[in-house]
């Protein structure tokens, strides 16, 4: 062994304990997988099956994250291992020998990001599973080497906290009742689904690896710029993607305001000392009718200051796929005019012309039926305005959004901290990595919602009277 693993008094009790399924998570450094990879080799080495599998997003990987690194597997039971990166006669596929009391155990190495070899190669019914950044991994992968698993250990990356495995496995985990406080409250109440007997959540920080100096940890954080999506991933250990997000200056302190700060600028004709107030009020409603896909219907009720303010006051989200009876055109021109009353009442403002995605002649039509079955309604409903670009858009909010602490400057763009939908969104909205300046067709929904409502008002917006 190159190195010697000191555990910390919670990693020994991670060691000690027993689970059919087990999820690590953290920060950065928190030693998930060097302490991670060891517990996974002991329980290989107990279990009464021959066959077990790591896996990775490729071979490559797995031998650079937990194969060959330092306090690797190789590393840790040096002659009790033999690793067969080309495979051999009698096992074809990539894989570690390891020479345990009970015999013989083989442990495939399988790289998930290639479905044609792993559909291959998985088969039969395995003791061990350790998949490493299972959060991003190919979700047919996880489910079909969990379904054949006794023992799963998962480590993720901090990647966009939307996926299917998160609702599936992650957020169906619990922590211990001792160790509850050692994740950040935003980790803990995403583990919201409902839970699994045996899914244990573990939560890992710097000061829980006792084999890094402290030294070492205050220049990990001195590195990392504070207040970036980096910062946030990297030393908080908090779910969301640290590279290629659209929004990336969105900040929770800079641009998330309570109701109450939202209310201050409702106009009062009685208070002629008021000097900020709401000027427009508007909405957008974004539209997607699937029940197969987290295709979703999207409101949002946007207030606009006379000093160029805009604030995003309220959100009505609807997933056709979550609903035992999926929505139709009709049920949403309900829904929207219940959430548009409903926020006139409570902002003092009506949004009057309101913008309703104009790729849905559907309901858009159903719309029209019931403005004129309904002659005392109150709201315009006008197709969106979409000759301004998804790029020019999103550029233009990215300028509303920007702020400067040394120049005193302050965003002109605001969300109401109940927009929880909205907010994840700005938290997990990404460019695609093989085009340029071209966004997923995905975690847009409140986006789109948001952009038709002040498309049309954009002047307005930024400037200072």
């Amino acid at each position: 062994m190159s190195g010697r693993l000191i555990l910390s008094d919670k990693y020994k009790a991670f060691i000690r304990y027993d689970a059919p399924m087990e999820v690590l998570e953290g920060t950065t450094a928190a030693g998930k997988t060097t302490v991670g990879i060891f517990k996974f080799i002991l329980k290989v080495a107990q279990s009464p099956k021959k066959y077990h599998i790591v896996a990775a997003k490729d071979i490559g990987t797995a031998e650079k994250n937990f194969i060959n690194k330092d306090l690797g597997i190789v590393d840790d039971f040096g002659i009790l291992t033999e690793y067969n990166g080309n495979g051999t006669k009698d096992e074809k596929i990539p894989h570690i020998l390891l020479h345990a009391p009970l015999g013989d155990k083989v442990i495939y190495v399988m790289g998930y990001g290639d479905k044609k070899k792993w559909q291959k190669a998985l088969g039969g019914q395995y003791g061990c599973l350790y998949i490493d950044e299972a959060n991003t991994a190919d979700i047919d992968f996880v489910r079909e080497a969990v379904m054949r698993a006794d023992y799963t250990m998962m480590t993720l990356n901090p990647d966009a906290p939307d996926l299917p495995i998160y609702r599936e496995y992650i957020n169906c985990c619990r922590p211990l009742p001792e160790y509850v406080a050692d994740a950040p409250a935003e980790i803990n109440e995403m583990l919201c689904e409902e839970p699994k007997q045996g899914y244990v959540h573990w939560f890992f920080s710097f000061e829980h690896n006792a084999g890094l100096p402290k030294e070492k940890i205050e220049q990990i954080k001195l590195n990392t710029p504070k207040g970036t999506k980096l910062w946030k991933n990297k030393i908080l250990g908090l779910r969301g993607k640290a590279t290629g997000l659209v929004f990336c200056n969105f900040n929770h302190k800079k641009h998330i305001i309570t109701k109450k700060q939202a209310q201050s600028f409702i106009r009062d004709d009685g208070d002629a000392e008021k000097s900020e107030y709401y000027e427009i009020f508007t909405s957008g409603l974004d539209t997607a009718y699937s029940s197969k896909s987290p295709d979703t219907i999207a409101m949002s009720y946007i207030g606009i200051t006379n000093k160029g303010r805009c604030v995003v006051l309220d959100e009505k989200v609807y997933n056709n796929a979550a609903l035992d009876v999926p929505i139709a055109p009709s049920d949403t021109v309900n829904n929207y005019i219940d959430f548009l009353e409903r926020n006139r009442k409570e902002w003092g403002g009506i949004a009057k012309n309101v913008f309703v995605d104009s790729a849905d002649q559907a309901t858009i039509t159903e719309l029209a039926k019931y403005k004129r079955s309904h002659p005392e309604c109150l709201y315009v409903f006008n197709g969106a305005y979409k000759k301004v670009t998804i790029v020019d858009r999103i550029m233009l909010q990215l300028g509303w959004m920007s702020y400067d602490d040394d120049k005193g400057k302050k965003p002109d763009y605001y969300i109401v901290d109940t927009c929880n939908n909205y907010i994840k969104e700005l938290d997990t909205y990404s460019w695609k990595e093989d085009k340029d300046q071209e966004p997923e067709d995905s975690n847009d929904h409140m986006v789109n919602s948001t952009q038709y409502g002040w498309i049309p008002y954009r002047a307005k917006i930024g400037e200072r009277k």
